[in-house]
């Protein structure tokens, strides 16, 4: 049996450069599609957020034009209220042990950017992943989670010079937030040390995968990550 540990940011905001608060949370269809293509495959998923507080979903991402469709976002919608139970008693981060699981998926949105950036026990979690050389799969946005891997014993981050993908700074400027946000996925990537790469064209289906590092660019990336990592798993 396969067993997944989905670690969600429990944020409702991300706060911006001038200290607004933006509304956002967990992209939806970055938890349930990979959440989907996980269970199908007959594997186990555990769910854990900081503190075990509910995620909240961003608004967007349930919108038609977030979706992709009305009928896709009244899909999604649904989908989440029949995982109610799941999502209002999520595990704490800081009360789950790596070598429980085989993958260790981090879905993207805003909210990582104002949480598990700098979530010290979401941090030391990918830093044992990565020296169990557990699989590790991350989206979007959430390569800011990444961020917070500094390995205690060395005092290095964990990830430098691992190959991998994240929301562009182009992406974000096409959303029309790139300019008052406080820093940018891509930059802070590159600042760090990751050898980062992107598709050609914003907002296109893109993953990168180092050893046992599977990332994807974008939403659109979703179903192709997920669907990577089953196939190596078999």
């Amino acid at each position: 049996m396969t067993n997944v540990l989905m670690v969600l940011s429990a944020a409702s905001h991300w706060t911006l450069a001038d200290g607004t608060k933006h509304p956002t949370g967990v992209w939806a269809e970055e938890f349930l599609e990979p959440y989907r293509i996980f269970t199908e495959a007959g594997w186990t998923v555990d769910v854990a957020t900081p503190a075990g507080v509910a995620p909240t979903f961003d608004a967007v991402s349930l919108s038609a034009g977030g979706a992709g469709s009305a009928e896709r976002a009244a899909e999604f919608a649904a989908r989440i209220t029949t995982m109610s139970d799941v999502l209002q008693h999520p595990k704490r981060v800081d009360a789950v042990a790596i070598a429980d699981y085989d993958v260790h998926f981090y879905p993207g949105g805003h909210g990582p950017m104002e949480d598990l950036a700098v979530d010290a026990d979401s941090g030391q979690l990918i830093v044992d992943a990565v020296r169990s050389n557990t699989t590790i799969g991350v989206l979007c946005h959430a390569p800011a989670a990444l961020l917070a891997a500094t390995d205690k014993v060395t005092g290095e981050w964990a990830l430098a010079g691992r190959k991998m993908t994240g929301f562009a700074n182009r992406e974000e400027e096409l959303s029309g937030l790139a300019a008052k946000a406080k820093w940018l996925v891509e930059t802070r990537l590159v600042e760090l040390g990751a050898v980062y790469s992107k598709a050609p064209e914003p907002f296109a289906s893109y993953i990168v995968v180092d050893g046992q590092l599977y990332t994807g660019q974008n939403p659109a990336s979703s179903v192709a990550v997920a669907e990577r990592i089953v196939a190596d798993k078999r």
